[in-house]
């Protein structure tokens, strides 16, 4: 708390205020209480004072500066000990700001903590090395015994484990790691010892990334933001010829200068809008901040908006209503291409091998667990929504879904698509030379969670979610119907999902699209907001999408949609407790009589108020009761 400076100088200025006043009603002499004023003045005053004359300079009238002017203002009158109040007040509520903006920040920035600053690196002849862990490289082995935090975001090499992600993904049981897992640095290691190669260096781990994304969206503005500061440089102009008016036109009816001064001078503290300008951002960014330590990335203040707004939630299926990780469950070879199961599979592995859709990842892992000889692809092609190409062992392969070779295929590859798609399975065709030469079939089971997040989104916007995928019509369904969803629009091409998001927008909805391959980005995009899942997603999901969800948990999009519409009220009851304040202080001034020191205190306590209340969100207790953990379930269509 000391290390802010606001808190420092607003500590200063309290301190010399109190001996001020002690020795005021001591009876000491007057230059001695003055002096200690004004130091109370130069202590707390300085810096807004400062601040709102380089405001001026760039034509910009700063409230900060007014504030300052009144306490002036105060004390030219007279009124040293009242000028001091508002000085005291107004340093102490830009400390409290400046602690709360702080808070803000440290509640993400403490993420980097949680990486060690060393890791035990192996070398090839299995000798240990302490490192330091931003030193790491990709590629690099390191060790991480029993206990020990993890020093980067890698995948598992051998051993096992169970490692506590809490503090990264928000998953409140630790979870088993095997060979093949991802791990992400700054999680806790359980009971076992794994060898870990590095997979990201330092700077792009996703400790790293949560907290860039964080301090970029504090960097934004929200559109509520941006109109409050547009109108308070007019309110601000406005309230000083007011002012001017308070203080004049009583004098032209025969009222006392000092007491025209003071009530113009009381008139232009409770007027201004501080309150209102603190209204809008601290809920927002705190806002933000939970939902980054709990596993979701919002990319900025005006995406936590649209969130707030979104009425209709459209889902893809393959890695997002799926698990990212499908399996291979079936490979069938024609008779008439001369191949064999294992033979097939390779090939298509090998033309999958530079693929990163969740299906191609999961052939080549088929093809490795078999024990079979993986030839790399040349001249790779990869076209979103339909598949990929590749010359393995100079024969080209393709690898697509059945929808697009189907046509010519004989009877029989026609009744095992069929199959194998009424089963809930998805049907890969593969062609070779030109010849289609089999079928692999591909499943992946739900993720945990996704009827729960479906129930819970049905509620919160009052309309049930879609699914969109680019999946054949049966198995679509056969998932759709485990979720809950009843609109399935399947066999689409990734510009037939940004149709469908465009029909859906036409119709009225504000659209979020939640996706993780490269096939969803230009969904994503045309979405009214884009949602990846972090974990599997794609880089370009990622860098499309405007939040990210690092962990598999699709309970999390319901719940940030619920945060984002609690931020909305609260910025909402800010600005309702602002103007009344300001209404009920002005009006008291110019058709009462309204103390200065009774302004002061009511003016700085609504900021005090104001700030505090969008600091609630801050609070664990926010993101439960987003969870629904704790709190009443929201009744369908509410919160819109």
């Amino acid at each position: 708390m000391w290390s802010i400076s606001e808190v420092r100088w607003a500590t200063a200025a309290t301190a010399l205020f109190a001996a001020g006043g002690v020795c005021q009603l001591a009876g000491t002499p007057a230059w001695l209480w003055w002096g200690l004023y004004l130091a109370c003045y130069a202590a707390g005053g300085w810096e807004p004072g400062l601040s709102g004359l380089r405001a001026l300079r760039e034509r910009t009238l700063d409230v900060d500066l007014l504030m300052v002017v009144a306490a002036i203002g105060a004390a030219a009158m007279g009124q040293a000990f009242d000028g001091a109040l508002l000085i005291v007040i107004f340093a102490t509520s830009g400390a409290l700001e400046a602690l709360a903006t702080k808070r803000t920040e440290d509640s993400v920035r403490g993420l980097l903590n949680l990486a060690p600053d060393q890791a035990t690196r192996l070398h090839a002849n299995g000798a240990e090395e302490r490192v330091e862990a931003a030193t790491l490289q990709v590629g690099d082995v390191v060790l991480v015994r029993p206990g020990e935090r993890i020093g980067a975001d890698g995948e598992v090499l051998s051993g096992a484990s169970e490692v506590d992600q809490a503090g990264i993904t928000g998953e409140s049981l630790p979870v088993d790691k095997l060979a093949g897992d991802e791990v992400f640095a700054g999680t806790l290691n359980g009971t076992g010892a794994l060898r870990i190669r590095v997979t990201r260096p330092a700077e792009e781990t996703v400790i790293a990334r949560i907290v860039a994304m964080v301090e970029q969206a504090g960097a934004t503005k929200a559109r509520t933001q941006l109109f409050i500061e547009k109108v308070e440089q007019r309110y601000s102009v406005g309230m000083v010829a007011a002012t001017i008016a308070v203080f004049a036109l009583p004098l032209l009816w025969g009222a006392a200068v000092e007491e025209s001064l003071l009530r113009a001078m009381t008139f232009m503290i409770v007027a201004s809008p501080c309150a209102v300008v603190l209204a809008t951002m601290p809920p927002l960014l705190a806002a933000i901040a939970t939902a980054g330590r709990h596993g979701v990335l919002v990319k900025s203040a005006v995406v936590l908006e649209q969130l707030g707004g979104v009425t209709r939630v459209a889902f893809d299926k393959t890695g997002t209503l799926t698990e990212g990780r499908p399996q291979l469950t079936g490979v069938y070879a024609l008779p008439g291409a001369d191949l064999t199961e294992d033979r097939l599979l390779a090939l298509a592995a090998g033309a999958e091998q530079s693929s990163e859709h969740p299906l191609g990842r999961a052939v080549v892992t088929a093809a490795r667990e078999a024990g079979l000889e993986v030839a790399p692809g040349q001249d790779f092609v990869s076209e979103p929504g339909r598949g990929v190409r590749a010359r393995v062992q100079g024969r080209l392969v393709e690898v697509v879904g059945p929808a697009r070779l189907l046509d010519g295929g004989g009877g029989s590859i026609r009744e095992v698509v069929a199959g194998l798609q009424d089963g809930g399975h998805t049907a890969v065709l593969v062609r070779v030379d030109g010849v289609l030469a089999g079928v692999l079939a591909l499943a992946g089971r739900m993720r945990p969670g996704a009827a729960e997040a479906v129930t819970r989104l049905t509620a919160l916007t009052g309309t049930a979610p879609v699914l969109l995928t680019g999946d054949n019509a049966r198995a679509a369904a056969h998932l759709a119907a485990q979720a809950g969803i009843d609109d399935v629009r399947a066999d689409l091409l990734p510009a037939d999902k940004v149709t469908a998001v465009r029909e859906l927008q036409g119709a009225g909805a504000r659209v979020a699209v939640v996706g993780d391959g490269v096939n969803d980005a230009p969904a994503l995009a045309g979405a009214h907001v884009g949602i990846a899942m972090g974990r599997a997603g794609s880089d370009l999901a990622l860098d499309t999408a405007d939040a990210i969800i690092t962990r598999d948990d699709l309970t999390a999009v319901p719940a940030v949609i619920a945060l984002a519409r609690r931020a909305r009220r609260v910025v909402v009851a800010n600005l309702v407790i602002a103007g009344g304040f300001i209404a009920v202080l002005v009006a008291w001034d110019l058709f009462g009589d309204l103390p200065l020191p009774l302004g002061v205190a009511g003016h700085e306590g609504s900021t005090v108020i104001v700030g505090l209340n969008g600091l609630r969100l801050l609070r664990s207790a926010a993101w439960r009761r987003a969870m629904g953990v704790g709190g009443r379930p929201v009744p369908p269509g509410r919160g819109r």
